[in-house]
């Protein structure tokens, strides 16, 4: 377990009883690789009733005390009964409250609480500091638990057969394009990005079957993105998008690698999402570069030679 992990539970992670080995199961409790359990229950608030929400609120609200209570203390907290906190669990595909508890210490054993945060005009740098760092490596871990390794293993693939790559994003999205583009030149690719609407379109229908495009997005709703994506897909490149699940770009990618950061849209809310395309692309990078690796070592390391030649060696005097 990473070591910064720890100061943020609320148990060792070698003594806690609840910490279950990777592999074991349980009657009624999801396998902990296929479920994040926090994200689990703020998506299924819609679907519970009223009583049963309150359950859910106060469990989100301090997820790491439900760890030492009874099913009563739970019932109390909430200000609920004790049946409508096994309604609770059962809404979540658990048998019971033991279930449900057992499987969330499982979770925060493995990741952590890190969560969104809103950062005010009264927070101290130290409060700004730790809720930019806190929720970054929450989005992080989020993604990481969600990707399709087999939509990553198909993109690698096809990124390295590919015969040119160019990647496509506008705003934030753009940075992590040409951050991409940077990464797939020193792995001796053809590769380019573009963050130009009207480039895209006139790049789009120049492609062959042979060529793949990368869509990125946060949104997964640019209409320019859509536009140019058709384009490509109409001139027969592959595609292969870095967007949320259920939205247009995504549906209109061949491989779509699915990556779902809510980022709030106050002003004070610190943005997470393109943090989490920007390790995407390395995850990518780093595969492509595994299957490439013979015809690679003579390359970067004649290009690591060439930067030295770029920087500056003197020291400061003391």
């Amino acid at each position: 377990m990473p070591k910064f992990f720890l100061s943020w539970l609320p148990f060792s992670p070698q003594t806690s009883p609840f910490i279950l080995k990777p592999g074991i199961k349980i009657a009624g409790v999801f396998p902990l690789e296929n479920t994040n359990l926090i994200k689990a229950i703020g998506e299924t608030l819609g679907d519970m009733r009223k009583s049963e929400r309150k359950v859910a609120d106060f469990v989100l609200a301090d997820p790491a005390s439900v760890l030492d209570m009874r099913i009563k203390d739970l019932a109390s907290g909430s200000g609920v009964s004790e049946p409508t906190v096994v309604r609770f669990c059962r809404a979540l595909g658990y048998d019971g409250f033991q279930a449900f508890r057992l499987q969330l210490a499982r979770y925060l054993g493995s990741s952590g609480i890190y969560s969104q945060f809103s950062v005010s005009d009264t927070d101290s740098m130290a409060d700004v500091s730790r809720k930019v760092f806190d929720s970054t490596i929450g989005s992080l871990l989020s993604v990481r638990e969600e990707l399709d390794i087999s939509a990553l293993e198909s993109a690698i693939a096809a990124l390295a057969d590919a015969e040119r790559v160019e990647f496509y994003g506008f705003g934030a999205s753009g940075s992590v394009a040409i951050d991409a583009q940077h990464k797939f030149f020193r792995l001796q690719m053809n590769a380019a990005a573009y963050t130009d609407p009207h480039i895209q379109h006139m790049s789009a229908i120049s492609l062959k079957a042979s060529d793949v495009v990368v869509a990125i997005s946060q949104s997964g709703r640019s209409t320019a993105l859509i536009e140019s994506v058709k384009l490509a897909r109409e001139a027969g490149a592959r595609i292969i998008g870095l967007v949320p699940n259920d939205t247009p770009v995504a549906e209109l990618c061949g491989i779509p690698i699915h990556i779902n950061v809510e980022d709030s849209q106050h002003m004070f809310t610190p943005v997470s999402s393109r943090i989490a395309h920007l390790v995407v692309i390395d995850v990518l990078a780093m595969g492509v570069a595994q299957l490439r690796s013979g015809m690679l070592q003579d390359h970067l390391k004649k290009l690591n030679r060439s930067l030295k030649s770029l920087r500056s060696h003197k020291r400061k005097e003391t």
